[in-house]
C-alpha cells in the first residue's frame, strides 16, 4: 500500500479549511502540487518540482537593511558599546523588537528585510504608532532608532559612503504623554514605611540611604564603609560612569548615620541580601518592592524616594545648582524643574492675599458697601 504522500510532500490547510499539497525542501520556498496524490498528473509536477535547480539558501543579513544596520551598531558602536550593561539590554531588546514587524497588517515582509533607502519618516512613525497603547514605549522606539541612525550617517564603509544616507528619524516626533513618571512620596507616606520597619532593620537603612543621600538604587547598593570619611560619603555614580561619570561627595546628616551605626551592615555594602552578599540591582528593586507591599504602599518605589528629595529639597530653597549638586544631574533640566515647582508654591503663597485685597479695602470702609470680588460683580 503507498504512502499517503511521497517523500517531501505535506498538507496545508487554509483558512476556507481546503487541503493543499506542497513540496517542500527545508530552507527553499513550497512548490504548489495540485491533483491527487500518487495519479499521473501529480507525480508529474512532483517529479518537476523535485528536479528544478535548488539555488543556495539564503543566510546572513541582507546588507543596507534595517537589520544590517542594527548589527553593525551593536558591534561598532563606541556609543552603543559605552552604555551600562542594563541600557544596552534594553535598547537592543527595543531594537529587535522591530525586526518581526510587518511592513504592513498581513504582510509577509518585515522591517527586519527593509531597504534604509526606504526607512522615511512615515516608515518609523508606523513602528511607533504600534506601541502607541504605552506612549513610554513608543518613544523609547523612537530615541533608539534615532541613536541608531544618528551613528549610521557617520559610520563609513571601505567605499567611503556612510552606512545611512540621512537620520529619517530625526523627524519623527514623540507621542505626547501626561505621566509624571514614578510616584514622588508623600510625607505621610514615609512615615508608613518608618512605622512598618523600624531603625535597626535592613528596610530602614535602605529608605534612609535612599533618602537622605537622593541616590538611585544602583548607587545605594554599592555604597559601604570605604566610602565614608570624615563625615562625607565619596563615589562614583553608576550610571553613566563609562561614558561621562560623575563624583560626587556628600555630608552625611546626622539622621543617616545613626540609622548607618543602628543597623546591621555587610562587609563591602551596606546593604546585603539574605546570603549576606551585595544586592543586585534588579534583587534589590525586588526586595524593596517587598518591604514597600508590607507597609501597604502598593504605589511607592525605590526611585520615587529620589524624586521626593529632590522636591523636599527644593521646597526648602535648596537653588538649581544646589540640586544638581546633590543629585548629580549634568544639566540643569532635572534641576529646574523642581525649582519651578517650589518657586511656585512660594510665590503663590505670597501672592494670594492680593486676591481679596479689594475686599479686604471695601470691608473696611463701612458696613454700607456691598460686598466687592469679581463673583458679585458678574453676578
Amino acid at each position: 500500500m503507498p504512502r499517503r504522500l511521497p517523500t517531501g510532500c505535506v498538507e496545508d490547510t487554509d483558512r476556507h479549511g481546503t487541503i493543499r499539497i506542497y513540496y517542500r525542501v527545508k530552507g527553499m520556498p513550497k512548490t504548489r502540487l495540485r491533483g491527487v496524490p500518487w495519479t499521473a498528473d501529480f507525480m508529474a509536477a512532483y517529479e518537476s518540482a523535485k528536479a528544478e535547480p535548488k539555488s543556495t539558501p539564503k543566510s546572513g543579513i541582507d546588507s543596507n537593511s534595517w537589520r544590517w544596520l542594527c548589527v553593525k551598531y551593536f558591534s561598532e558602536s563606541p556609543d552603543f558599546k559605552a552604555l551600562d550593561d542594563r541600557t544596552q539590554y534594553v535598547r537592543r531588546r527595543i531594537l529587535e523588537s522591530t525586526f518581526d514587524e510587518p511592513i504592513a497588517p498581513g504582510a509577509s515582509r518585515f522591517y527586519r528585510d527593509f531597504p534604509l533607502s526606504r526607512m522615511t519618516v512615515e516608515a518609523i512613525e508606523v513602528l511607533r504608532d504600534r506601541k502607541a497603547a504605552k506612549p513610554a514605549a513608543a518613544n523609547a522606539r523612537v530615541k533608539a532608532i534615532r541613536q541608531v541612525f544618528k551613528w549610521g550617517v557617520r559610520k563609513k564603509s571601505a567605499d567611503g559612503r556612510p552606512y545611512a544616507p540621512s537620520n529619517p528619524a530625526r523627524e519623527a516626533s514623540y507621542i505626547k504623554t501626561h505621566s509624571t513618571g514614578y510616584h514622588s512620596w508623600t510625607p505621610e507616606e514615609v512615615r508608613r514605611f518608618e512605622e512598618r520597619h523600624r531603625v535597626g532593620t535592613k528596610a530602614r537603612l535602605a529608605l534612609a540611604l535612599l533618602l537622605f543621600t537622593g541616590q538611585r538604587r544602583s548607587d545605594i547598593t554599592r555604597l559601604g564603609r570605604q566610602n565614608l570619611r570624615n563625615g562625607r560619603i565619596t563615589f562614583t555614580q553608576y550610571k553613566g560612569r563609562k561614558r561621562n561619570p560623575t563624583q560626587l561627595t556628600l555630608p552625611i546628616i546626622p539622621a543617616l548615620q545613626r540609622i548607618i551605626d543602628a543597623s546591621p551592615c555587610g562587609e563591602l555594602t551596606f546593604l546585603v541580601n539574605d546570603l549576606h552578599r551585595p544586592f543586585t540591582d534588579a534583587g534589590f528593586g525586588n526586595k524593596f518592592r517587598q518591604w514597600c507591599n508590607e507597609a501597604g504602599l502598593k504605589n511607592c518605589s525605590a526611585h520615587g524616594l529620589r524624586k521626593a528629595g529632590a522636591a523636599i529639597a527644593a521646597d526648602n530653597g535648596a537653588t538649581t545648582k544646589q540640586l544638581m549638586a546633590i543629585f548629580g544631574w549634568s544639566s540643569s533640566k532635572m534641576a529646574d524643574y523642581y525649582t519651578r515647582g517650589a518657586d511656585q508654591k512660594r510665590l503663590a503663597e505670597s501672592a494670594m492675599h492680593m486676591l481679596g485685597a479689594e475686599e479686604q479695602s471695601e470691608a473696611e470702609t463701612g458696613p454700607t458697601k456691598r460686598p466687592g470680588g469679581t463673583f458679585w460683580d458678574k453676578n
